[in-house]
């Protein structure tokens, strides 16, 4: 009776696992590229810039610098003390952001271009 019971738990256990590799394997294969990033500081936004033309936006009056390379942004510095936003990954794809607390800013990928078009639909 013991043994039936473990059987159980390992089925439970293996049906939660496959599911969750089907999960993950369907976001990587069905993620969207972004087109833009939204930037926002106190939860206004305050800019929106294209993924495809390269640059270096001061943010914030100057506490961050927002960079844009190959189609992906980045924090490249802050003046906050524990630089979480300076370490994160670079971003590219919808959904994806970046966000730097002590400053009150959030950047995030959106579907749209520069101009506010939606480019998914």
């Amino acid at each position: 009776m013991k043994l039936k019971n473990h059987r159980y738990d390992i089925i439970l256990i293996a049906s939660l696992i496959f599911i969750s590799a089907v999960a993950i394997v369907f976001l990587l294969i069905f993620r969207e590229d972004g087109k833009s990033v939204q930037v926002e500081i106190d939860g206004k936004t305050v800019a929106v810039y294209s993924l495809s033309e390269d640059g270096e936006y001061i943010l914030n009056g100057g506490t961050n610098i927002l960079v844009i390379e190959d189609g992906e942004a980045y924090i490249r510095d802050a003046d906050c003390p524990d630089k979480t936003c300076v370490k994160a990954e670079r971003i590219s794809h919808v959904g994806e952001s970046t966000v730097c607390l002590p400053n009150r800013l959030s950047v995030s990928v959106i579907g749209k271009d520069a101009d506010g078009v939606d480019l998914v639909s």
